[in-house]
């Protein structure tokens, strides 16, 4: 086991499985936000948390501007990860942009993963009219990088309930805007550049894993439409639409959530190849 990639990224396991099961975070969330949902594989997983270089506990010295760049960086961590560990035929479950990280670790080497589960995909949250709705306008995005650059904190205030949801539950969206204010400023500015500017619909085609998508109702960051499109693009996806409002199931309707996924990993074999749609 390589000790410095571990230690690089946080990495915990836990579990009395054989086949891994691994957990990557959103934007701007650490490992502890699967706190919910995580232990309830673990009688029948070995499960794996951990937190982006930037993120979390992870080592920041570690980071690298030009490696972060973009999401390729991160999808690498996520390789490194299961080199680490030498993972085989694991099930990766991603949040956010940790689903599309996810969908490249998963194109570069496919004999890692069995099944994707992705929560609220975008492969670009930019609107391309009058073909794609991703959810914001260019000039929204821009907004948010401008508030980021100008006001360190600002940002996590209009963010967090958006990303969240459940105004009822405002002890949701504060914990989120916590988490993002831990994060360095500059690091969570460019992380959100990767993320939020990043045009990723070309790599869908290329998924070879089966994936379950879970498209959240009232999803402010990945609406329908963009869950739709990743569906259609990935042969061998199944699309279900959760009664969980929001953009952050795990957290806010953990139940629902590990019900769809166990269900989808009971009935699925690691070579399946059909194409379902479930709304």
């Amino acid at each position: 086991m390589n000790q410095s990639i571990i230690a690089r990224n946080h990495v915990n396991i836990s579990g009395k499985g054989s086949q891994y099961i691994l957990f990557a975070p959103g934007f701007g969330c650490d490992q502890q936000m699967w706190r919910f949902a995580a232990p309830a594989f673990e009688e029948d997983y070995r499960v794996v948390l951990f937190d982006y270089v930037g993120s979390g506990k992870s080592d920041l010295s570690a980071y690298d501007p030009e490696r972060y760049s973009g999401l390729s960086g991160y999808a690498q961590d996520v390789l490194d990860i299961c080199h680490a560990l030498d993972v085989k035929d694991a099930i990766l479950v991603g949040h956010s942009v940790g689903a599309m990280i996810g969908i490249l670790a998963s194109i570069r080497e496919p004999w890692r993963f069995s099944r994707l589960v992705l929560i609220g995909p975008s492969a670009r949250y930019i609107n391309d009219m009058p073909n794609y709705i991703g959810g914001f306008d260019k000039k929204d995005i821009d907004e948010l990088i401008h508030l980021m650059k100008n006001n360190d904190m600002g940002w996590s205030l209009y963010l967090a309930p958006a990303v969240m949801g459940n105004p009822d539950r405002p002890d949701l969206s504060l914990e989120l805007q916590q988490s993002f204010c831990a994060i360095d400023p500059v690091i969570a500015r460019r992380f959100a550049e990767a993320t939020f500017y990043a045009d990723n619909r070309a790599d869908l085609s290329k998924v070879t894993v089966p994936a379950l998508i879970l498209q959240c109702s009232q999803d402010a960051i990945a609406p329908l439409e963009a869950g739709e499109y990743v569906h259609s693009q990935m042969a061998g996806s199944t699309l279900q639409r959760m009664q969980a409002t929001g953009h952050c199931p795990h957290m806010s309707a953990p139940e629902e959530t590990v019900s769809r996924i166990k269900e989808y990993l009971t009935r699925t074999s690691p070579t399946a190849s059909s194409k379902e749609g479930e709304l």
